[in-house]
């Protein structure tokens, strides 16, 4: 299935009505239009080949009698396609008129679904000329064909199970699709007819959301469009496509032209989500019905798409709106302070000692603290930022680290680390011209030293200040900046922390700022290599261990979802189109060697607030052995 990916649509004719053989027209031209795009299932409105409208010509014959002979006109004139379609008609049963959804292929008819919940208030009369599906026999005879129907019926394809349900079945309290769901289904099809009423509509879209988001499942909604007549109401031909409480595709409303709106759902991203909820299958085994649910398999074309008809984000962890940017800052904020001001209280020790680096982490640790301190009452004095400039430090980092701690009114201290790592080195018989691992460590090690020190001179917490993607990677030094009393930015990947900074620099004066800006503009890196003769930053660390623009990615689609590498691989050639094939696998490779030789660091992790769906703390977000091996990830890589 495409890396697990399948190809939907919605679909809006044009419609006359009672007009059926017009109406089958406008339709075989649609589902023609969406195999041509490689479409997988198409659904259209709802009473699609009579129009909804047509009240009480529903008691005549003929309007019955024809809507079956244009679906057996439908039947024939897409017996080439390889597309599914759901259509909507009135169809008979022992003498029982039902509001159903018909399911074909190839020409033939699959299977029927009829309409569970029919309105009878307001503008909707449907109990006038419809029965309710609980009342259907589970058979139905239809084009010469004998079909199963009823409103419990599921079709199945590979990792593909999808249900159908009609227009008010969705508003009531429990709707069908949610037992569906619960019996395995991860598409929902809607035919609907729902007319416009003011704030309507967005009652509708958050609806759809919602359900698909309870369902954790794709809801697929197709509703009436302009064709219908507008005697006492108004259709707007909504079209939209839900994916597990995103919108991924929607129509404009009020158009007279057809409209076919298409999205590419994530299959495995959906069944990821049941298996890590493990209440959902607590919720399935406590409410389904055994007794009332078939499954019919059928087939459904294979396709490879190149290119998605949906948008990859290349940065999962931020969102892609501005004002969607600052509500996440905002409350990702709330969330980093509420922690450190739990901790402060419980500890009752009312100062805090960190390192200030001029770095991106180092400053967002020194925001959380200020707000904190600003929240609790506590005077920003008490906050000890300490500078401690070593081998690899320059100027305008340095420069940065004072300028702030100055501009924000915390107390300051400037420890040079250079002369006890000379003699550290000397202790350990190390070459200092030899730049190595332990020339870097010795470094890290030193300034935790401090900070520990200072943080018992003081009678405070030493808050660290390293990232999630640092911990992914293992890019810190055990038992040097790995180690603190409390991680505030734990949770928060490198691709976020930017935003974060940039987001607070608002909220400050001209010059905190500009010194802001700067920071978050600067290279990211340890500084634990000595600069180059003009003062400039030599060790940059996405040059060592890849783009962390990347790394997020790849921690993102591992954790989240537990997809392949393949899979991300995919993904990430959809995100990244910028990026050659070779440089994602390369970073890859790394990302994968590097997150499993590490997890030792991250079994000892000191506590600091959880902020997103992914994290890595082994006291409940990531259980993983320290010698674990990474051979299988390693080997799909290799031949991919």
């Amino acid at each position: 299935m495409n890396n697990g990916f399948v190809r939907l649509a919605a679909a809006i004719p044009n419609i006359k009505v009672g007009d059926c053989f017009y109406n089958v027209a406008q339709i075989v031209n649609q589902i023609k239009q969406a195999d041509k795009q490689k479409v997988q299932i198409v659904c259209f409105s709802e009473l699609c080949i009579t129009a909804y409208t047509c009240g009480d010509l529903f008691h005549q014959r003929i309007l019955i009698n024809e809507a079956e002979n244009a679906l057996a006109t439908l039947l024939a004139e897409t017996q080439k396609t390889k597309i599914t379609a759901i259509v909507g008609l009135p169809v008979l049963q022992n003498n029982c008129l039902y509001n159903a959804a018909i399911v074909i292929q190839n020409g033939n008819i699959i299977s029927a679904v009829p309409k569970t919940y029919l309105p009878n208030y307001g503008e909707f009369y449907e109990k006038r000329w419809f029965t309710s599906g609980t009342n259907a026999l589970p058979v139905l005879n239809i084009c010469g064909k004998s079909i199963p129907f009823g409103t419990q019926v599921l079709l199945r394809c590979g990792e593909l199970i999808f249900g159908i349900e009609i227009c008010e079945d969705l508003w009531v309290t429990v709707p069908p699709s949610s037992h569906q769901a619960l019996h395995g289904a991860n598409v929902i099809f809607n035919l609907s007819a729902s007319n416009e009423l003011i704030g309507k509509n967005s009652y509708l879209k958050n609806l759809i959301r919602q359900q698909s988001a309870r369902c954790m499942a794709a809801y697929v909604y197709a509703s009436a469009g302009a064709g219908e007549s507008t005697q006492d109401i108004v259709f707007a031909g909504n079209a939209l496509i839900a994916e597990n409480g995103e919108m991924l595709a929607e129509s404009k409303r009020f158009v007279f032209d057809e409209q076919l709106v298409i999205a590419d759902i994530d299959l495995q991203k959906l069944n990821a989500e049941r298996l890590k909820h493990c209440s959902f299958s607590d919720n399935a085994a406590n409410l389904r019905n055994e007794n009332i649910r078939q499954i019919t398999d059928i087939d459904i074309p294979k396709y490879q798409h190149k290119k998605l008809m949906r948008k990859i984000q290349p940065l999962p962890f931020v969102p892609s709106q501005a004002e969607d940017r600052d509500e996440r800052c905002e409350e990702i904020f709330s969330i980093q302070i509420g922690g450190l001001a739990k901790r402060i209280v419980h500890t009752n020790l009312h100062r805090v000692v960190l390192g200030i680096s001029g770095g991106l982490d180092s400053t967002l640790a020194l925001l959380v603290c200020i707000k904190t301190f600003d929240k609790l009452g506590i005077s920003r004095k008490q906050i000890t930022g300490v500078t401690m400039p070593g081998f690899g430090t320059t100027n305008r980092t340095y420069t940065n680290a004072v300028n702030l701690m100055k501009s924000l009114g915390v107390s300051m201290r400037e420890i040079s680390i250079v002369e006890a790592c000379e003699q550290h080195f000397k202790d350990i018989n190390h070459n200092p011209e030899n730049h190595d691992t332990t020339y870097e460590n010795i470094q890290a090690r030193e300034r935790t030293q401090i900070l520990m020190d200072i943080a018992n001179q003081e009678n405070g917490l030493v808050i660290g200040t390293g990232d999630l993607s640092e911990l992914a990677l293992g890019w810190a030094t055990y038992n040097g900046d790995h180690i603190s009393m409390y991680g505030v930015n734990s949770g928060i990947p490198k691709t976020l922390v930017r935003h974060l900074v940039i987001w607070a620099a608002e909220q400050f004066d001209k010059k905190t700022k500009s010194i802001l800006t700067d920071i978050t503009k600067t290279p990211v890196s340890p500084e634990l290599l000595p600069a180059d003769k003009e003062g400039n930053i030599v060790q940059k660390t996405e040059n060592v261990i890849g783009s962390y623009e990347l790394h997020d990615f790849f921690l993102y689609y591992t954790l989240r979802y537990g997809f392949r590498p393949a899979k991300i691989f995919f993904l990430a050639q959809q995100a990244f189109e910028n990026r050659q094939a070779d440089e994602i696998k390369k970073w890859m490779k790394v990302f994968y060697s590097r997150f499993f030789s590490q997890q030792f660091k991250r079994s000892c992790l000191p506590d600091g607030p959880k902020v997103g769906s992914v994290n890595l703390s082994p006291r409940g977000d990531w259980r993983m052995p320290s010698d674990a091996s990474a051979a299988l990830w390693l080997k799909e890589i290799e031949d991919m």
